[in-house]
């Protein structure tokens, strides 16, 4: 039987290719055991349990690549995990004097989960760059755009005028956001070390190394990997993974934000945005589709359900539990994968957006004017009365649809509004409406 090929995302445009796809490959999580592992007999040498001989031994064998992904996953049906097979496959690489101190008192949980937090921070920090060029480039949007005009949509429906550029500020403030979250996260990740049953027995039994000699191996191996230090094992203590997931589901859906506003104003009848890099169609010559939008929003949708699988690993048996953990590894990798393509598509897509103000400003009269009706009603209602005033513009707002006329034509020939004294021109001018967009734009910019 021939060996099914590689993983290579053909079912999976979002994440192919991307930077978070190379960095949670097969190959990555097996270079991590590895690197998991030398690390361990190094951190051992460092706290005297170890010869250094048997440390560069170790790192030697685990830096050429002494196995095959598919020759661990066919065999890590026998020990329902691949560490097993890896620790066979590197005890056997080193020289024999070295051989009992590979994987000297770990447990297999120790090297998967190390691997796992070394995969993920290695992605995380691939995915921390690509939010960097997102809000880089929706600040530039946002500044460019400070003033310029649009409809506001409220339930579907044009509400009052707003402008892109704060639309865009808010698209950045939720990138920055997900980064502050992922920052958190990252430095947070941690090494995995308990033994069989996380009391570290394993570690403190060996004669002469003196007391707390397992406490400051912990410190040491988090040294040896970058990766934090934690104050119990976590073999069923799953804080990291939970607050792994949320943080990887929370800028999922933080980047879908923008692709949802993309794919409305990106729509044929809308046309107020496009896709710097839009896709072609099969069938239909004319089409530019948002395709960077609609790969974010897909990516957003299984997100919260791959965090959901890992929030119910919380609930784990015992001091190693069986299949809760098992059941992290796969939603896991799939959820740097989705989050790692969804930042890369939303860097291209703030980097080549294009934004169309003529068709905003052509938008903004789809209404006949309608859409400043709420700034029209509360200026009249000094000289009319809050109730009459109301009443007047829903009268007027009927007469536009019924007759299709203006709000402005409207408002010129009746007699209360023209008693008032107020500025036609000024009140149904919809640049006149924006509230105070740039200011709240301004502001939002001044985060870093």
């Amino acid at each position: 039987m021939t060996c099914p090929a590689a993983d290579h995302g053909l079912l999976a445009p979002g994440r192919a290719g991307s930077p978070a796809d190379a960095a949670t490959a097969d190959t990555a999580f097996l270079r991590a055991m590895l690197d998991a592992e030398a690390a361990l007999t190094r951190a051992q040498a460092t706290v005297g349990q170890a010869p250094a001989d048997a440390a560069r031994a170790v790192t030697d064998a685990a830096g050429t690549a002494c196995c095959t992904p598919a020759s661990l996953a066919h065999r890590a049906r026998e020990s329902g995990n691949p560490v097993v097979p890896l620790v066979s496959d590197l005890t056997a690489a080193v020289p024999e004097e070295f051989a009992p101190y590979v994987h000297r008192g770990a447990t297999s949980q120790d090297i998967l989960d190390t691997a796992a937090m070394l995969v993920a921070a290695r992605a995380i920090d691939l995915i921390l760059d690509d939010l960097h060029r997102t809000g880089r480039a929706l600040c530039r949007l946002a500044a460019d755009h400070r003033d310029t005009v649009m409809p506001g949509r409220t339930l579907t429906q044009h509400a009052v005028p707003t402008t892109f550029g704060l639309k865009a500020a808010g698209w950045r403030s939720l990138v920055l956001d997900a980064r502050d979250r992922l920052r958190t996260a990252r430095a947070a990740l941690p090494v995995q070390l308990g033994g069989a049953a996380g009391t570290l027995a394993a570690f403190a039994c060996y004669a002469g190394h003196g007391q707390g000699t397992a406490e400051r191996l912990t410190a040491a191996y988090a040294r040896e990997t970058g990766l934090a230090e934690p104050a119990l094992p976590w073999h069923t203590l799953r804080t990291p993974v939970a607050d792994l997931a949320g943080a990887l589901a929370f800028t999922a859906g933080a980047l879908a934000k923008t692709a949802a506003d993309v794919l409305v104003l990106s729509r044929t009848e809308i046309a107020e945005v496009t896709e710097g890099t839009g896709g072609g169609s099969s069938a239909m010559p004319h089409k530019h589709n948002p395709v960077r939008a609609t790969l974010i929003a897909a990516a957003a949708r299984r997100a919260p359900g791959l965090a959901a699988g890992l929030y119910a690993s919380m609930a784990a048996e015992d001091e190693r539990p069986a299949g809760a953990w098992h059941a992290e590894w796969e939603p896991l990798r799939d959820l740097l994968r989705l989050t790692g393509g969804a930042a890369r598509d939303a860097a291209e897509l703030a980097d080549g957006l294009r934004v169309h103000p003529d068709a905003m400003r052509a938008n903004l009269g789809l209404t006949h004017g309608l859409i400043v009706a709420e700034r029209t009603a509360a200026a009249l209602a000094p000289h009319l009365g809050r109730a009459r005033a109301k009443a007047l513009l829903t009268d007027l707002a009927r007469r536009t649809h019924a007759e299709g006329r203006t709000l402005a034509e409207l408002l010129a020939e009746h007699p209360e509004f023209t008693a008032s004294g107020l500025d036609l021109a000024d009140l149904t001018d919809p640049a006149r409406y924006t509230g105070s967009a740039g200011t709240l734009t301004d502001r939002a910019l001044e985060r870093r």
